[in-house]
């Protein structure tokens, strides 16, 4: 997971693609809550078995800027 502050400075920087690699299930669907009302959508979702032998799935997920958030509140 990411700390809130990187999060909103990432999306200051306005990107029109964020691309968001997790291996936790829970952080991932928190981080994009936080990106959500900063202007960035769930595009696609992607998950990827890098250790076959484990449990373990990461997730890569596409988000991609919906609309023009003012980002000085």
């Amino acid at each position: 997971g990411c700390d809130q502050k990187l999060l909103s400075f990432v999306a200051s920087l306005s990107p029109r693609r964020i691309v968001y690699v997790s291996c936790n299930p829970d952080t991932l669907a928190r981080d994009v809550a936080i990106l959500k009302p900063l202007g960035y959508e769930t595009d696609k979702v992607q998950p990827v078995d890098m250790f076959p032998a484990t449990g373990h799935v990461e997730s890569v997920v596409s988000l991609t800027r919906g609309f023009d958030v003012d980002m000085r509140r």
